[in-house]
Order: structure tokens, then sequence, then C-alpha cells
């Protein structure tokens, strides 16, 4: 056992990765899981590395979320859809150490099957979800039905898009258009009355052999984006991981980048402005949850827009929602997530734990 985990120490998956498949969607590759059967039934693990965001904490949660419905999606009939996902992050997942996906089949009912996966590292559950799914068309005939409509006034995807160049930080498997952000700078707003608005698509077409589960996986890895961010991005809070004195101190060529996002997230445009404002001690997410509406409508490799807002921040704590539409208004899922939100005390965040 101790040779093992002094191999596993030094390998991102537990099986050497294949190439990525050029059939499919980036992505599908990166999503991907791989059934364990010599280790007992329903035990998957990830394909292929995983992404740590620069500095974060541990593995982009949005790609762990997606690997646990992927999972769990290969354990359920075909005309079972996913409908909830209610997630808890309990350790920051390491990008050097592959991940054992574990089902559980809770039950499986003539309309309702549900799921539990824990994902492990070492033996340590790092992330667990429960995942619920429902048989397509089990509703009735008469059903009743509302939706909340696409907001007014949001610019439509343009055929133009397809052409702007990727930023030099956006190369993963999604495309984004620039973030837009509302009532900001507003001073007689609510921080609960702002807004942040965005369009996303897989980049390539997802596969057909990847079917309605793979989209389904794509918008679960989505929906983790920008998401707890926001509650920092209403505050205003400083939240690099330089100093203002540092940016100020940067070439100028390094610096006008760094100082137009700041004056786009309303943190101004000066150093008098940049430390004034309170600095970040911890940002770290603790619970997701994910309604899926449409689930059969999702085509996570067209356009879906998304918009966010926070309700509610305290005890270092906050909360925020985000709705998924489709490109012609359908709302396709509704997104939860509370997160640490401390600010910086004294100095010693950066070795605190949760």
């Amino acid at each position: 056992m101790e040779g093992t985990e002094k191999v596993l120490d030094k390998r991102t998956t537990l099986l050497r990765p294949p190439e990525p498949d050029a059939n499919k969607a980036p992505i599908e590759n990166t999503v991907e899981v791989t059934p364990l059967a010599v280790l007992g039934e329903d035990i998957f693990t990830n394909t292929r590395p995983l992404w740590l965001p620069p500095g974060a904490r541990g593995v982009y949660g949005g790609a762990v979320i997606a690997q646990c419905l992927a999972a769990a999606q290969l354990t359920v009939k075909d005309d079972f859809l996913v409908h909830s996902c209610h997630c808890y992050f309990l350790l920051a997942g390491s990008a050097t150490i592959p991940i054992m996906y574990h089902v559980e089949r809770v039950r499986d009912g003539r309309s309702f099957a549900t799921r539990t996966v824990q994902a492990r590292q070492k033996g340590k559950c790092i992330f667990t979800t429960t995942i619920s799914f429902v048989r397509e068309a089990s509703g009735g005939a008469k059903q009743i039905h509302h939706a909340a409509a696409l907001p007014e006034g949001v610019e439509m995807p343009q055929p133009s898009w397809d052409n702007e160049p990727d930023a030099a930080w956006d190369k993963g498997p999604f495309q984004s258009r620039r973030i837009e952000l509302l009532n900001m700078n507003d001073k007689e707003t609510r921080p609960d009355q702002r807004r942040a608005r965005q369009w996303h698509r897989s980049r390539g077409k997802i596969s057909a052999e990847g079917g309605h589960q793979a989209h389904l996986n794509a918008l679960a890895y989505i929906s983790d984006s920008y998401f707890i961010g926001m509650v920092s991005r209403i505050h205003k809070l400083w939240r690099l991981g330089m100093t203002p004195q540092e940016v100020a101190a940067l070439p100028e060529d390094k610096r006008a980048p760094l100082q137009q996002f700041l004056e786009f997230e309303g943190l101004g445009s000066k150093l008098e402005d940049w430390v004034a404002r309170p600095r970040m001690g911890m940002l770290v997410s603790l619970d997701h949850s994910i309604y899926f509406h449409e689930p059969k409508r999702v085509r996570a490799d067209e356009w879906m827009f998304s918009e966010i807002e926070s309700p509610w921040s305290g005890d270092g704590r906050g909360v925020v929602m985000q709705r998924i539409y489709a490109q012609d208004g359908t709302l396709l899922a509704s997104c939860m997530q509370e997160g640490v939100v401390r600010l910086q005390q004294d100095g010693t965040e950066k070795t605190s734990k949760i």
C-alpha cells in the first residue's frame, strides 16, 4: 500500500491518459471518467488530468461536479434524466492525485432514481453529491408549466462572435463572451440588486455518441464558472494575488491590462482607489446545487446565457444564484451556491482552514 501511494503521488490519473478523441468536443474529453470494474461495481476515475485554476486552493470545482454527474449517468437507464444535483465541497482537491468516484445506487423507482457519488483522494472524501433522475415523460398528459423569461435588453449572440480572439486566460473547453456587470457603479443600488451576465458555449461540436448526457455534463461544468466570485464583485473586494502597490509598480505593458480589468470591475484606476478597497482573505465554495429544468433541451455547444446575483452575505459566507438560458429563451437550469467569503483580518488568512 505504501508503494502504491508513492506511485499515485506522481500521477494525475490512475491510468495512462489516452489521446484526446478528435471526434468529440474538448469538454467531452475534459470530463470523461473511466470505469474501474476490477475494483468493484460503480467505481470510476478521472480519465485525464484535472485543471488547477491559478491561485486556487484546489482543482476547478465544476470539473468534479461534472465528473460525478458523468459517473452517475452511467448507472441509470437512458430514459432517466437528471433533474437535480446537490453537492458539498469538503476538501480542496489535489491536481496531482487521481480522483476515485464511488457511486451508490440509493434507489431505482418507476419515476425517479437516486444516486450518491463520493469523490475520494487517498481514501478521503473531498466532495459528495446526491443526484436525482426522473423518467422522461413521467409527469402525465396534463401538466402545469411556467418559467422565468430571458431578461429584457440582453445582447443576443452575433455571427461576429465566432471570429473573436480568445483572451490569454480563456483557453479552456468553453468559449465565453466578455462578462457584463449591471448596476456595479451605481451607488444607489444595493449589492443584491447587482447582476453579472455572460454567454458561454462549448468549443467544437458535442458528439452524437456523447448524447444528451454529454450536454448535461458540460452544463454542470460551466455552472461553477465565476459563481461564488460574484460576492466579491458586488462588494468590490481586492482579490488579486498582488497588492495594490505591486500592481502600481509594474511596467506599463503589464500594468495596463490589470488596470483596465480593475476599472471594469469598479475598483478604480489608480493606486489610491485600490488601497481603499477591503482585501479578500478567503473565497471557497461550500455547496452547489443545480436544478435541470429542460434536460433534453440543453445544447451546450450552442450559446447559453447566464445571469448571476447574490441575495445575501454575512458571517463570513455568501450565497449566489444563477439562471441559465438557451438562446431562444428556454430556462435550462437554476443554480445556487454558498461559499466562505472572508476578508483579510491580520494577514493570517493564507494559512487558515475551514
